[in-house]
């Protein structure tokens, strides 16, 4: 499965949408060939785990998919695509990368202050995520950063804008991308 985050800004609005979707196999380089590199075009069959500073695992998929990105594309984010720049089959690497090149800094124009009314009774606690639509019909994904007396602040920010990230990456196998 290929994982990523869509980060739109429109307005003062600020959309996140997690992607998940399949990915078409890309073959296998030929037995004797020599090693390839990670480079533009190359198609990168990754096992990884993410963590941020504190140790706390963010996600993995060691012992499930490997993730299937072709490098260049902008299918990771640009801090981890960098990393893996030049990397052969079998290689790893611990990574860290800073908000400026994972999600970016924490926006305070991304925060929005709402009638409480317009959140359900259930949600209105710190943390909870919610689901909406735009004025013009796209869906948004809050989370509640402060319940007032009579508003609720909802922050539009990516879940990881402001973190620094530390992934542990194997490079399982590079090849050719298959053109889409």
């Amino acid at each position: 499965m290929r994982r990523g985050y869509l980060f739109q800004s429109f307005g003062s609005w600020c959309a996140i949408l997690f992607l998940s979707a399949a990915c078409a196999s890309a073959g296998d380089t030929k037995k004797g060939a020599s090693a390839m590199t990670v480079s533009n075009g190359k198609q990168v069959t990754l096992e990884y785990t993410m963590k941020l500073d504190d140790q706390s695992v963010v996600d993995t998929n060691v012992g499930g998919e490997p993730l299937k990105v072709t490098q260049g594309r902008h299918e990771v984010i640009p801090g981890l695509e960098k990393a893996l720049e030049g990397m052969t089959v079998g290689e790893k690497k611990k990574v860290t990368v800073a908000p400026t090149e994972g999600y970016g800094s924490v926006d305070p124009n991304a925060f929005q202050e709402v009638d409480r009314k317009m959140v359900p009774a259930e949600a209105q606690k710190v943390g909870a995520q919610l689901e909406g639509k735009t004025t013009d019909g796209k869906t948004v994904y809050p989370r509640i950063s402060e319940v007032k007396n009579d508003t609720v602040v909802l922050d539009f920010n990516h879940p990881l804008a402001g973190k620094t990230l530390h992934f542990d990456v194997k490079v399982l196998e590079v090849a050719q991308a298959t053109s889409k």
